[in-house]
């Protein structure tokens, strides 16, 4: 069984990393328009980075447990 979560574990981190990538990416489209504000959608973009990286480290203690 801990072989899956450390695969479930791996995949999040990956989909992390997207999220970030994303976000990144918005944020410099933003600025290359000549936008002052932050996309409406970096904020949805982090929360859910984070919750990602929640489960992540959720599933890793499991693993240690």
């Amino acid at each position: 069984m801990a072989g899956e979560f450390e695969d479930l574990r791996v995949r999040l981190e990956a989909i992390s990393e997207e999220l970030t990538d994303l976000a990144i990416s918005r944020l410099r489209d933003s600025i290359d328009a000549g936008g002052t504000e932050l996309p409406v959608d970096e904020r949805r973009l982090n929360r859910a980075r984070r919750a990602v990286l929640k489960a992540a480290h959720l599933l890793e203690e499991q693993d240690d447990g």
